[in-house]
């Protein structure tokens, strides 16, 4: 890496004195400030020392997704691996399949590397393209500004990722992020201005313009012509009674050994991201706090109340946490710091106005039965009107004490 500095350091005074050569020395500074700790900084007191940075931050976010990462890769290839043992399929088409009997993993479900290795073949393919797309478009837009590059692209990536299943295609894969950025931080000016989840926008442009392949039950299983139904879709047809004829448990769902979106459906490598972020003071206990609150509560009252039509009614809260994309949703992407409530009070409303949601969609809405990217996007909507009413009621206690 040293090499690329001083061969950078050669040409910045170029791009300094030239001014045909502008647009360049913005890139070559994005790529310096991206690489690099910058130059310009202060060299004397006063100034704040800390021990955290943005580059920290969105680098310990990004550690703390790993372990869904991780999860992802292992679901996809074991999932697969079962269903082509259970339909006698002995072999991958095309080249997955080519590299996986070169080295001679095998397609054994009870083998974790052979599981590892197959989902590997699904799951990093669609990062490498969201990363290639995404941050070309990061570049472009930086370049264009002349500011540098910002690691939350990182986060932004891999979170991507895991909200989608395996089986899209990769030209998919390319158009979502491509939307994403754009439309979901670059219009607005860039990180920092954004009041969506870039990643959350991403994917539900996805969801909508190309609803076959981000829904139903033939998307979940890497396997030609095999399907299988996600938990929350058993359930919303026939019940408990449908999910446990599909073999799964809640100690399943815990653990991440069901269909649904790659990286979603662990809830336990989520709350070692949650550990990891509480732990940081990255990310907001009140609103993951808040969040499993505010659908706590709404499913007691559906449970409470019950239907004989409806069996979304029945579904208890703990059952809520560890399906579909709940518990993923609450631990990254609810607490962007960009997109949610920035005062403590509104952290709390946030957090509850999207348990609230998620739960209201769940049980009532029976074309969709997931509901958490569509909850944590209205509640971004509303996060700025939420703070706007807290730190105005601020002012009022303020002036009542004053007088």
């Amino acid at each position: 890496m040293r090499p690329l500095r001083k061969y950078l350091d050669r040409l910045e005074p170029l791009f300094q004195k030239d001014g045909r050569f502008e647009k360049l020395g913005a890139l070559y500074e994005a790529i310096d400030t991206f690489l690099y700790s910058p130059k310009d900084v202060t060299q004397y007191s006063p100034h704040v020392r800390d021990a955290i940075d943005l580059k920290r931050v969105m680098m310990t976010v990004y550690f703390a997704v790993l372990p869904c990462f991780i999860m992802a890769m292992y679901n996809v290839g074991h999932d697969a691996n079962v269903a082509m043992t259970a339909n006698n399929i002995t072999s991958v088409p095309g080249w997955r399949g080519l590299f996986l009997e070169n080295i001679g993993i095998g397609y054994d479900p009870n083998n974790i590397w052979a599981c590892l290795w197959h989902g590997t073949m699904y799951v990093l393919p669609i990062y490498i393209v969201t990363f290639i797309v995404g941050m070309t478009w990061e570049v472009v837009f930086a370049t264009v500004r002349n500011h540098e590059i910002n690691e939350g692209f990182f986060v932004t990536s891999i979170l991507f990722t895991l909200t989608l299943p395996a089986t899209i295609p990769l030209w998919q894969v390319a158009l979502g992020i491509t939307f994403g950025v754009v439309f979901g931080k670059e219009v607005f000016g860039g990180v920092g201005k954004n009041f969506l989840n870039p990643a959350l926008v991403g994917r539900a442009f996805l969801f909508f313009a190309y609803p076959a392949q981000m829904s139903g039950d033939s998307v979940w299983v890497a396997v030609d012509a095999v399907s299988g139904a996600t938990p929350l879709a058993l359930w919303s047809g026939a019940g408990i009674e449908a999910v446990h004829a599909a073999g799964v448990t809640w100690e399943n769902a815990f653990f991440g050994i069901v269909q649904g979106s790659m990286g979603e459906t662990s809830t336990l490598a989520c709350l070692i991201g949650a550990a990891i972020l509480i732990y940081t003071r990255i990310a907001s206990w009140r609103i993951m706090v808040g969040v499993l609150l505010g659908m706590i509560v709404v499913t007691l009252f559906f449970n409470w109340l019950g239907s004989e039509t409806n069996p979304m009614f029945s579904m208890p809260w703990y059952w809520h946490l560890v399906l579909g994309g709940y518990a993923f949703g609450l631990v990254f992407m609810a607490t962007d710091p960009v997109s949610a409530s920035m005062t403590e009070t509104g952290k709390w409303v946030f957090g509850i106005l999207i348990g609230v949601m998620v739960s209201l969609i769940r049980v009532l809405n029976p074309a969709y039965s997931e509901g958490m990217m569509l909850a944590i996007l209205f509640a971004n909507v509303f996060a700025p009107l939420i703070d706007w009413f807290v730190i105005q009621a601020n002012i009022r206690r303020r002036i009542r004490r004053s007088d």
